[in-house]
């Protein structure tokens, strides 16, 4: 059951004893929280909750938390934008720009009686009150004396001109309200590496739809029974990938992902399911893994797409313990590469980490899992809890909605990883690992063999706030590309292939399945069936 819940503060008695295993652990007292985790996804207990007194427990429901952080979270968004469509320096901006701007607005609150602004003072600061008054005083020349000229209220803004470059305050706001004042504030810098290419469209990929075409025409006719096993690639929270030859084709093999249907509607993963065919159905990127065509029958789904015989990343990283820098600037580079393909069509990731990074035959990485990927609207946002806990970025966990600034945040987890083996947030359970993200980047303590280069370009990709992350800003992720770390980087060699991997992996044959680990058998024997037809479309 998906709830957390909550020993009241006001209640004089009551407490609960946690217990693990028939260990007792603790005992909890008003005012602490347990089951934390259930609001946040969907996961089994870690612990058992026993009440020790008679107790007063609040609760709430997964479902009904995350409405309403989303409500908030959107009613925020739209009170911001409103704000902004009344200053004349933002008006004739599009929805989206403004709606990157809102999320970067920081609220700041003054006493009565501050100056929030001081006439000759230099400034680079904006604000619109958002609650609560001020007035506007100017001081006479030859004197001491400042002349009242209005009063702002909630709505008002001042400041503007500091964004557009003139810096000199002409006037003192200064609070005028024994509540106090709170202003949404932006400054020049922020603003202006929003502003600048927001609007932007970026056309470098054009769309290979005649190839795509040509790639689905080809396996129309294929029939799941055309396909033989050869042996297991991996094992998943689902189900199993197999690598597979077609009947009477020996010179070719596929990876055939086969999913649980009762296990899909069981964690109700049935859209994140239809959201992956659709979008690996359509990608057509070097740095993808391309799905090829779908089946399904009573108890599974099968997804038939290219076998990337070099193995995962991961086995790699394991058994080489790190990465130096050339190797991991490689592999950064190919995942670059996949998100500049998706995020130039509103498609998010969600789910980076070595294990989702296979090697083809050659040692280029591409990008494979798309469970968690999703198709966003222009400069909307998605609220569902998803991803790995050590590279899960904080607007996640604290469910403010994440977009495409997510995927960069986990590409700095990931370099991190690559370059020293283990990833820079991991705590002992998922719990423990979230707060550790939420202190943020600059509370992790770098190795001495990551470069100077490649901690910036780690800490501009980690900013806790989503539209500080490079990438996200002017210039989109070119701004990744063009930084210091990866100076001299071929990239164009990268895109025509011609660039040499650092790896090369051993690859016998189109059957050699050696560079993956071996896995037994399924111990758990066919699973129901399921005839309830979700999967009409699949």
């Amino acid at each position: 059951m998906s709830v957390q819940l909550v020993l009241p503060p006001g209640a004089r008695k009551g407490r609960v004893e946690v217990s693990r295993e028939n260990k007792y652990l603790s005992t909890l007292h008003p005012g602490k929280v347990l089951g934390e985790l259930a609001i946040l996804y969907n996961c089994k207990r870690t612990a058992t909750i026993k009440a020790a007194t008679d107790c007063k427990l609040w609760a709430i429901e997964r479902q009904c938390f995350q409405t309403i952080m989303m409500r908030t979270g959107l009613i925020r968004q739209a009170e911001y934008t409103d704000f902004l469509k009344s200053v004349p320096i933002f008006k004739d901006l599009p929805e989206e720009t403004l709606i990157k701007i809102s999320d970067v607005l920081e609220e700041t609150y003054y006493n009565d009686g501050d100056y929030i602004i001081r006439q000759g003072a230099r400034g680079d600061t904006f604000f619109i009150i958002s609650k609560g008054e001020v007035k506007v005083t100017i001081k006479q020349p030859n004197s001491l004396d400042e002349k009242f000229i209005r009063t702002l209220r909630k709505g008002d803004f001042f400041g503007e001109k500091a964004l557009q470059g003139d810096d000199l305050r002409t006037a003192n706001i200064i609070v005028d309200d024994p509540e106090g004042v709170s202003c949404l504030v932006i400054d020049r810098e922020t603003f202006n590496q929003l502003i600048s290419g927001l609007d932007e469209i970026r056309t470098r990929y054009k769309d290979e739809v005649t190839d795509r075409k040509r790639l689905n025409e080809e396996f129309e006719n294929l029939r799941l029974s055309e396909l033989r096993v050869i042996a297991t690639l991996g094992v998943g929270g689902f189900g199993r990938v197999e690598l597979v030859q077609i009947a009477g084709d020996p010179q070719r093999s596929f990876a055939l992902k086969q999913m649980k249907k009762s296990q899909i509607v069981e964690t109700r993963q049935q859209q994140h399911i239809m959201s992956e065919k659709e979008i690996m159905g359509e990608a057509n990127c070097d740095f993808i893994v391309k799905l090829f065509k779908t089946f399904k029958d009573r108890k599974y789904l099968y997804m038939l797409m290219e076998s990337c015989l070099g193995g995962e990343l991961w086995t790699i990283l394991r058994d080489k313990g790190h990465f130096d820098d050339g190797t991991t600037r490689f592999y950064t580079a190919c995942v670059i590469e996949a998100f500049d393909y998706l995020h130039s069509r509103n498609i998010i990731y969600r789910d980076l980490k070595p294990e989702n990074l296979l090697l083809d035959i050659n040692g280029y990485v591409k990008l494979v899992d798309f469970g968690f990927a999703k198709r966003l609207l222009h400069g909307r946002k998605t609220w569902t809890f998803c991803g790995t806990p050590e590279y899960v970025a904080p607007e996640v966990i604290l469910n403010r909605g994440h977009d495409i600034s997510a995927d960069y945040w986990s590409l700095g987890v990931l370099m991190f990883e690559l370059l020293t083996g283990t990833p820079p947030f991991t705590g002992a359970d998922p719990m423990k690992t979230y707060n550790i993200i939420l202190k943020g980047i600059d509370a992790i303590e770098f190795p001495r063999n990551i470069t100077r280069n490649a901690t910036v370009l780690i800490k501009k990709l980690c900013r806790d706030n989503p539209a500080e992350r490079l990438g996200y800003q002017k210039g989109g992720i070119s701004e990744i590309q063009k930084h210091k770390w990866f100076d001299g980087f071929n990239w164009e060699g990268l895109r025509t292939r011609t660039l040499t991997p650092p790896i090369l992996p051993k690859v016998r044959s189109v059957v050699d399945t050696s560079n993956f680990d071996e896995y037994p058998p399924d111990a758990d024997g066919p699973p129901t069936d399921d005839l309830t037809g979700w999967d009409v479309d699949f």
